[in-house]
């Protein structure tokens, strides 16, 4: 690949590094002049599943037939430790009325409980008369800002009621009221404010650490900013424009995915970035003239580059092919960041270095033979001799012990992949948030002052055509049931009944989420014992736990399809870029044998150090593309130098020096691409925390074991075999090697 703006023989000058870098300055000024910011597009409320799942379905039935109220429900769980007292009801009383006269804004709906007498109100005591349970609603198309306004408006109206703020009051203080917003509303504005207080500091975070690193690992600041600066400007591109392709409804953009695509944007970028600079660096002790080295740095890593990048991009677009919402609308936004990164390495980074120059690496400046000589003579200082090759250890290491390398690490790796099997997984979305959280508090008192499934009721409804009875009585039998109420009529459809079916276990836990077929055969048996005919037809099963059970069911469809997809597709790509099915194999493989091992490290982390009991459904999808894909990039720098040099000399030869070359880049690659996920990891939301811990790993494992020691020591066992079918024979020199566009 060339790059055509002021790229000649002669090399790039800097006056062709202005103009790139004005052009890339102009495209990112006027872009945020004229085009929102992805930050304000953002949308966490769009559906999960599509229309074809029995709980979507259901979820319609059960909103236009039996909801008690337009709009989406509030939870008020008001509690005293001792007991709520009658004045504490009187003042319930009098908050509904107020908001009855004055509706905090969006509110569709309140219950007229200032028109109950207290008696009445202390029906719905907990059973111990600490916790009473109000529902507020609001409107269903409110967006979670509208919403946070909403609830902001009925807390002040509590506070004038009652003299101080019952929702900033400790759960636990004793004999104090307290009231917690918890429900569909609560949890929307907590998770929407918890994504706003996490945005700065996964960017904060993110670009101090890579700073720290490339400081540490380059000592030179100069060279520190480079990526940062070239990270930074293609972000001011891809952020207007992602922002403007979500206000034309081409993509919908959540804020889980902007936190997820900062961290990959800042770790794969530097990437791309420091192959180029260390290419750059290594070609100036040789090179006098700044620009040729530059030009040949281009040369040398531009095809490797660009094949990392399409490796990423294109897996990343194979999550359009998932059903559930959130991995499909990763898709287009990850990819699009990458490609601009990429295009941001080609350009940007050539022309901040073709401007910079050999000052780029100051004070570290890297100097030909010839120039040291002249820089010690007028010094007054001895003639420099030529630099010794730094000593390789690692290649020397698998050259040596080829066999005992791959039995190890597939001994090590295999075992930690064993440990994935023991993993346990949630698909609570509440879980994924901290316990202090006020609306995970809100149902926490729920479950422990009322039943375990108070929080989330499951909604059996039921064209019984007379069989009511008998549906109730067998879904009261069930084990997991705690209770169910009497049978509600449909208001268009009278045929149909409903039923909320209280649980006995924690609505949100797999447990539940297993009882839902339970529930729909048990119903469904009760029909046909009673001549109902079809009853398949006529059950529909709504709820959190029906959509928790769908969720599941669509995110282990998802895996079966975008899993062989993304292994395929990159199989395809290392086939046509290496011309090799043996290498393809080998190199999957290794990447997924690491896959499995972060799995496994990641989860007795996350179990037996953090203390967390389950993981995210989601994030298995999650880790499989991004580690897959970034740990495929590692496999084709390392394996492009390795067959670069085995043009020219024996291939034990080309693997220790190969190695050796790749050595040090891809470390401090991977160790900055690691360091920028680790920094989720210190998130308190559990599916940023868990998806920085498992990639973090995954990294490591490649960056450490797969790329200097497995990949290179297979490669040793298989001989000629390694380039099958792209090689027929192989002599000492290796002549007709494949012939790479990058690498070394």
């Amino acid at each position: 690949m060339k790059i055509g703006i002021g790229i000649k023989e002669k090399g790039m000058r800097p006056g062709a590094g202005w103009l790139v870098l004005l052009v890339w300055l102009a495209a990112a000024g006027l872009m945020n002049a004229l085009l929102p910011p992805v930050g304000k597009e953002v949308v966490n409320t769009a559906p999960q599943l599509n229309d074809e799942r029995p709980s979507v379905q259901a979820g319609a039935l059960a909103a236009g037939e039996f909801a008690a109220a337009e709009g989406i429900l509030a939870s008020i769980v008001w509690h005293r430790g001792g007991g709520l007292t009658d004045t504490d009801l009187h003042g319930i009383r009098t908050f509904a009325g107020k908001l009855t006269e004055r509706p905090a804004p969006y509110q569709t709906f309140v219950p007229p409980l200032h028109t109950a007498p207290v008696q009445a109100m202390k029906q719905g005591l907990s059973p111990d008369g600490s916790t009473i349970v109000t529902p507020l609603f609001f409107d269903k198309q409110a967006d979670p800002d509208q919403l946070t306004e909403g609830v902001a408006n009925a807390k002040e109206a509590a506070s004038g009621v009652f003299g101080f703020d019952p929702f900033l009051v400790a759960v636990n203080a004793p004999g104090e009221l307290s009231a917690r917003v918890t429900g569909p509303v609560g949890i929307q504005v907590d998770a929407a404010a918890m994504f706003d207080r996490t945005d700065k500091p996964v960017l904060i975070g993110t670009v101090l650490l890579v700073l720290l690193l490339l400081l540490f690992i380059y000592r030179s600041p100069v060279l520190s900013c480079i990526p940062l600066a070239a990270v930074g400007l293609a972000y001011s591109v891809i952020s207007p424009l992602l922002g403007w392709m979500a206000r034309e409804g081409w993509i919908t953009v959540e804020s889980q995915g902007t936190n997820i695509m900062t961290v990959l944007l800042f770790g794969a970028g530097t990437d791309y970035c420091l192959f180029l600079i260390s290419r750059f660096r290594q070609l100036l002790k040789n090179e006098a003239a700044s620009g040729k080295a530059l030009l040949g740095a281009i040369k040398g890593t531009s095809g490797a580059v660009t094949m990392s990048g399409l490796t990423v991009v294109l897996s990343l677009l194979t999550l359009l092919a998932a059903e559930y919402g959130s991995f499909r609308r990763f898709a287009v936004p990850f990819s699009v960041a990458i490609a601009v990164m990429v295009l941001a390495s080609l350009t940007l980074v050539p022309a901040l270095l073709a401007v910079t120059g050999r000052f780029s690496f100051w004070p570290m400046i890297p100097r030909t033979l010839a120039m040291r000589a002249e820089r010690a003579k007028r010094r007054g200082l001895p003639v420099p001799v030529p630099e010794a090759e730094p000593r390789n250890r690692i290649g020397s290491l698998v050259v040596r012990h080829p066999r005992t390398i791959v039995l190890a690490t597939l001994i090590a790796l295999g075992g930690l992949s064993a440990c994935a099997s023991q993993i346990h997984f949630t698909y609570d979305r509440l879980s994924a948030f901290p316990e202090e959280m006020s609306s995970r508090e809100g149902v926490a008192l729920m479950v422990e002052r009322f039943s375990p499934g108070a929080p989330a009721p499951v909604q059996v409804m039921v064209d019984a055509r007379g069989a009511e009875p008998a549906v109730r009585h067998a879904l009261a039998a069930l084990p997991g049931v705690d209770r169910v109420s009497e049978p509600k009529i449909g208001r268009s459809k009278p045929e149909w009944t409903a039923y909320d079916v209280l649980l006995n276990v924690n609505p949100y836990s797999s447990e539940a989420m297993d009882l839902i077929p339970t529930l729909r055969q048990a119903a469904e048996d009760a029909l046909r014992q009673n001549n109902v005919p079809a009853p398949a037809d006529r059950v529909a099963i709504a709820g959190s736990t029906a959509e928790q059970y769908d969720t599941r069911a669509a995110n282990e469809s998802d895996m079966r399809l975008v899993f062989p997809l993304v292994i395929g597709l990159i199989a395809v790509l290392l086939l046509v870029y290496l011309r090799s099915a043996v290498a393809a194999v080998y190199l999957i493989g290794t990447v997924l044998l690491s896959y499995g091992a972060a799995l496994g490290l990641g989860w007795l982390a996350i179990r037996y150090v953090l203390g967390v009991e389950a993981i995210q459904g989601s994030i298995l999808l999650y880790a499989f593309v991004f580690l897959v894909a970034l740990g495929e990039d590692y496999n084709i720098f390392v394996v492009s130098s390795i067959w670069q040099k085995s043009k020219r000399m024996p291939l034990r030869q080309a693997i220790s020096e190969g190695v050796g070359e790749t050595g040090s880049v891809i470390t401090s690659a991977g160790l900055i691409l690691a360091g920028t996920f680790a920094v989720l990891a210190n998130m308190p939301i559990q599916m940023l925390m868990q998806t920085g811990i498992i990639t973090a790993i995954g990294i490591l494992l490649d960056t450490f074991v797969v790329r200097p020691f497995l990949v290179p020591a297979i490669t040793l066992l298989l001989g000629k075999w390694a380039f099958w079918p792209g090689r027929r024979g192989m002599t000492s020199a290796a002549p007709d090697a494949p012939r790479l566009n990058g690498g070394g």
